[in-house]
């Protein structure tokens, strides 16, 4: 078996399971406490992977926020903050997003054989791009991330990278948010979607873990 990541996959929710809204404004479902629990998971992974659609969407920064998580990884030999990781399809992402441009931390980007040109061109300066084949492949990318030295990877989403690495059976632990209200829009981004998923009615995942935090609860699973 070739040598990946332990990879945990971190998302908050409402309770009928979305993401987040239609409205352009990103929608903030966490709260304070649950967000420090989320930096300090972050400060303990060696990288953290979104997809290019949330980069667009959402552009997030992926940095450890604490000053003392930082610190503490500077003195046990890690870098500052955890490497950033995105995959696309197409390339198309904008070098001046704050994933390229926030904080000291290495950028990666994986992208399929047709795209790779044309990413290395607008992104050569501010990330390495990785080919990993037509359609992009899973493997490839784990692969070459345990060869760099990562040995756990956080995966923050969104909905479409979430269901590929669990429909692959890829995914150890699944660190689950529920936010107390409803936004029942079905043009809004899901947890999760459709596919053929290894834990089902009759091969449950294990709850490991089950704690409120303010208004919110978290819930942690393992998939074995």
């Amino acid at each position: 078996m070739t040598e990946r990541p332990y990879i945990l996959l971190s998302a908050a929710t409402s309770v009928d399971g979305y993401l987040d809204d239609t409205a352009n404004q990103r929608l903030i479902i966490s709260n304070k406490a649950d967000l420090d629990r989320v930096d300090e998971v972050r400060a303990s992974v060696d990288a953290i992977l979104v997809g290019a659609n949330t980069i667009r969407r959402d552009n997030p920064r992926l940095l450890v926020r604490s000053t003392a998580r930082r610190t503490d990884r500077i003195t046990r030999g890690l870098p500052e903050n955890p490497i950033k990781i995105t995959l696309t399809s197409r390339g198309d992402l904008d070098p001046t997003a704050s994933f390229f441009t926030t904080g000291p931390a290495e950028k990666i980007v994986y992208v399929t054989t047709p795209a790779v040109n044309k990413t290395r061109e607008h992104l050569t300066d501010v990330a390495s791009v990785v080919d990993t084949g037509n359609p992009l492949d899973l493997h490839t990318l784990l692969a070459d991330l345990a060869a760099r030295g990562v040995r756990r990877l956080m995966v923050e989403g969104g909905g479409s990278i979430h269901t590929q690495f669990l429909t692959a059976g890829l995914a150890n632990e699944i660190h689950l948010v529920i936010a107390p209200f409803f936004i029942g829009d079905p043009a809004a981004p899901r947890f999760a979607g459709t596919g053929t998923f290894p834990h089902h009615p009759g091969h449950r995942m294990t709850l490991a873990e089950a704690r409120q935090l303010d208004d919110v609860v978290f819930l942690r699973y393992l998939l074995g």
